[in-house]
């Protein structure tokens, strides 16, 4: 990226490649472009994403207590963890996003930070606009973090960038001792202990708003066990 000097992800690089190769494709079939130039050459990046980080659960509280004398911090990592919503989604949260009779969260918007301006866009694709289901403990945790901060409708619960969140990460990191991972990682965390407690990928993919289930299973496929020989075991178990 020539803006901030950081390597494009192999994943995104997949992306601009297949794009482009579709619109000179359209062009030979229906602009009379003799060939396509993408034809002569390899495909660049991965469609594969690059092996992945997480925490336990045990890892996550660790660090949670160390973040706790920070109320805003201990707030938006429950919810990252507990919740699997994205950063940008978290930092566009506002009051009249929670219904905490019913102990649920509404995912309508993101935040992102564009020329030095706050900017509240839609999600990332449609099926990001969903309602998550708080645990309880969150839900409490929340209420009175807003109830106590003073926030009232219309305001962002959590009034600051990216930045802060990934400057909290690393203070925790280095008190609570347990390995860096990235701020997304969280989600992955959270996939993570979905998949340990043995829900579906439908579900999760529901849950964190995939666009289709398939992106859930090629992200998470490897973190299911192999369940192969207890098939064969069942299938023996119920013939006469």
């Amino acid at each position: 990226d020539p803006k901030t000097g950081k390597r494009y992800k192999k994943t995104y690089l997949r992306t601009v490649n297949n794009v482009l190769s579709g619109m000179l494709n359209h062009a030979v079939r229906f602009y009379g472009l003799p060939v396509s130039p993408m034809a002569k050459t390899g495909k660049i990046g991965s469609a594969k994403a690059e092996e992945m980080n997480f925490w336990t659960k045990d890892e996550y509280l660790k660090f949670s207590e160390e973040v706790m004398d920070k109320p805003a911090s201990f707030a938006i990592f429950e919810l990252l963890y507990w919740c699997g919503i994205r950063e940008g989604e978290a930092l566009a949260l506002m009051p009249e996003d929670f219904d905490f009779g019913k102990g649920l969260l509404k995912i309508t918007k993101s935040y992102q930070r564009i020329d030095r301006q706050d900017v509240i866009t839609a999600p990332k694709t449609a099926k990001s606009v969903r309602t998550v289901a708080m645990p309880d403990f969150v839900a409490e945790e929340v209420e009175e973090y807003i109830r106590l901060e003073g926030y009232e409708e219309g305001d962002r619960i959590f009034p600051f960038g990216k930045s802060y969140l990934y400057h909290e990460m690393e203070r925790g990191c280095q008190a609570s001792g347990v390995k860096r991972i990235r701020v997304h990682d969280i989600r992955h965390s959270h996939a993570s202990l979905l998949v340990e407690m043995g829900f579906s990928p439908l579900l999760i993919a529901e849950r964190l708003g995939h666009e289709k289930v398939q992106t859930t299973m090629d992200t998470y496929s490897h973190l299911y066990p192999n369940k192969q020989v207890e098939v064969a075991r069942q299938l023996d178990g119920i013939m006469p």
